[in-house]
């Protein structure tokens, strides 16, 4: 089941926190973010798929080292709309955060300094986004999104970008 699906299942179960405004909030956050870094939103959204892809890898270290539970954790302290250099601290070394930089780079043809300044932004949207598989009642329990996320088919290839294109289209027919 692709993440968009997951998603979609998520926003359908009551007993999860998954909504449309969550989502719509997410995308209005990097609508914003593409006009105060001079980028159109699809690059945005392509640094963020990019960070995601990084955030994963550090969710998945956290969880088969420190349980389910951890990599949960991560995500209800530093989901949100918000910047947080303490969410991108806590995922990633420095080594960590200049290869993202310099993938990113690459990838967008932002410049470093513009990229430096979004991943306080970038790491907990991507949380969030995997907040919205979390339960309502007990936001340790299974988190689909989440399960998901971390459950991917190891090629390398992270469906966040796809996901938020799908539920772009869903927020806005």
């Amino acid at each position: 089941m692709s993440l968009f699906d997951t998603i979609l299942g998520a926003i359908d179960n009551p007993d999860l926190k998954a909504n449309s405004n969550q989502l719509g909030t997410i995308f209005n956050t990097v609508q914003q973010l593409s006009q105060n870094s001079n980028a159109n939103p699809e690059t945005v959204q392509s640094a963020m798929a990019i960070v995601g892809k990084h955030v994963r890898s550090s969710l998945q270290e956290r969880r088969n080292t420190q349980g389910e539970q951890q990599a949960q954790s991560i995500v209800n302290q530093f989901g949100g709309t918000q910047p947080s250099n303490q969410a991108v601290q806590m995922l990633f070394s420095a080594p960590q955060i200049q290869q993202i930089v310099q993938e990113v780079e690459r990838s967008t043809g932002l410049n470093p300094g513009t990229i430096q300044s979004l991943l306080p932004m970038l790491v907990p949207l991507v949380l969030n986004f995997l907040q919205s598989g979390a339960r309502k009642q007990n936001s340790q329990g299974s988190n689909p999104v989440l399960n998901n996320f971390l459950d991917s088919d190891g090629d390398g290839d992270v469906d966040l970008m796809d996901a938020m294109k799908m539920a772009s289209k869903y927020l806005n027919p």
